[in-house]
């Protein structure tokens, strides 16, 4: 199936850099904020209370959920009011975490293996995150970046990866599909038509209740190898 590919689209959180202290970071940022131009709210609120509220406005608002950005807007508009504060406080303190969230260290191959795969190949990210290529400084590798939020569901829904496809003008089987998560990226990906690669870093078992990946690789740089560029 690798021999007929086109287009490679990557996964972005934990696939081509570490989120876990990106948000660490961008939580604490948001606090600092928070504490000097809105003090209730990190005084009457902590870290576990605020994602404990995201979670439960998730559930309460299904069609929502799987979107990050209007999940975290909504509950520190909430937080505001709560606290006595207008609810427009909340977009600028976003803003403040979302200028941290996207200031972050790519793994080390990450640009060397997207330089080689480019120079064959479409490439294009598909995520659940919010992630700004731009911010980033990514964009200029991609064809297409597509989220969750714009999309209007998360992996491993189907409707993702047939978007996707649609948007690079190929069929799924034109398109191998790269990240971390098994089931999220590769057999929801395969599911759709995608070939699939699972990207192993932390040299992880994989499940044995789920078919493995077309290619296994570590890095951005054995995938290419894996795609002979």
């Amino acid at each position: 199936m690798l021999d007929k590919v086109r287009a490679v689209a990557f996964d972005l959180d934990n696939t081509l850099w570490d989120i876990e202290p990106v948000i660490e970071r961008a939580e604490l940022r948001l606090r600092e904020w928070l504490s000097e131009h809105c003090p209730r709210i990190p005084q009457r609120v902590s870290f576990e209370e605020m994602r404990a509220a995201r979670e439960s406005l998730a559930r309460a608002e299904p069609h929502n959920a799987h979107d990050f950005t209007y999940l975290r807007v909504a509950s520190l508009a909430r937080h505001a009011r709560e606290c006595g504060y207008d609810e427009a406080v909340a977009q600028r303190a976003f803003e403040v975490f979302f200028a941290a969230r996207n200031e972050l260290v790519l793994f080390a191959d990450v640009r060397p293996g997207l330089e080689r795969l480019r120079s064959r190949y479409g490439l294009a990210s598909l995520s659940n995150g919010n992630a700004d290529l731009a911010r980033i400084g990514l964009a200029e590798f991609f064809v297409l970046s597509l989220n969750a939020r714009q999309i209007g569901v998360g992996k491993p829904h189907r409707r993702c990866f047939e978007r996707l496809a649609g948007e690079l003008r190929l069929e799924p089987h034109d398109i191998v599909y790269v990240g971390d998560d098994p089931l999220l990226d590769v057999e929801a990906a395969r599911a759709a038509g995608l070939s699939t690669a699972w990207v192993n870093r932390f040299a992880q078992q994989w499940p044995p209740t789920i078919a493995p990946a077309d290619v296994t690789v570590s890095d951005c740089i054995q995938l290419a190898d894996a795609l002979g560029v």
